[in-house]
């Protein structure tokens, strides 16, 4: 057995108001779309996903006012933002989307509490020029149950080669008085997307549509 002591101040799953279980970071590089085809462009596709298994502080119950969740998540969102700029490595996201999944003794309600613009500010200052409304999803679930999470262009939401989505699941989450938080990006739209539409290279960034 080691005899080295530990000296420091140890870490805390207490984040904030909230407690923490686990983060999960997921990434993909995807090199082609489903015919073989690249898309002639410097680097493959990436996709990366961050989540949080947060303690859900009202399980079991309804709480009209949910505002001690969505008030305090932005020390939540700066996380977020820090740990997806880390997996991209080095990389800018062209897209974005968020997503919850509430464990079976929470409402739905409580997981759209942690994704409000409090929580999601914080994300679109970290990843940049990130004006467009970002499309959510979520649903109650069990370990194992997975979620499409959209994706969108993040400075128009009108550029309609950037219409995607990551599918995400987690072998221990969420316990039934868990949520999973998530936020995924993209550096790319499809992979030779050609359904016409608003293309990036013409997007004006006026008010984040086009």
């Amino acid at each position: 057995m080691s005899d080295l002591v530990f000296e420091g101040k140890p870490y805390s799953h207490e984040f904030g108001k909230f407690e923490i279980r686990r983060w999960y970071a997921q990434s993909q590089d995807i090199l082609t779309n489903e015919t073989w085809k690249t898309s002639g462009l410097e680097y493959p596709q990436r996709k990366v996903i961050v989540g949080a298994v947060v303690k859900n502080p009202f399980s079991g119950q309804f709480e009209s006012d949910l505002s001690s969740i969505f008030n305090n998540t932005a020390d939540l969102g700066h996380e977020f933002g820090r740990r997806i700029v880390e997996n991209l490595g080095g990389r800018d996201a062209e897209s974005y989307g968020k997503a919850c999944l509430v464990g079976l003794n929470g409402e739905y309600e409580h997981g759209n509490a942690f994704l409000t613009t409090t929580f999601a500010n914080p994300v679109r200052a970290a990843i940049g020029d990130a004006k467009s409304w970002i499309p959510s999803t979520g649903k109650r679930g069990v370990p194992g149950t997975s979620i499409d999470i959209p994706l969108a262009h993040k400075e128009a939401l009108y550029v309609r080669s950037h219409y995607d989505s990551i599918t995400a699941t987690f072998d221990d989450a969420p316990a039934p008085d868990e949520i999973v938080i998530l936020f995924a990006v993209a550096t790319q739209g499809r992979i030779q997307a050609r359904l016409g539409g608003l293309t990036a290279d013409e997007i004006t960034g006026k008010d984040g549509l086009v």
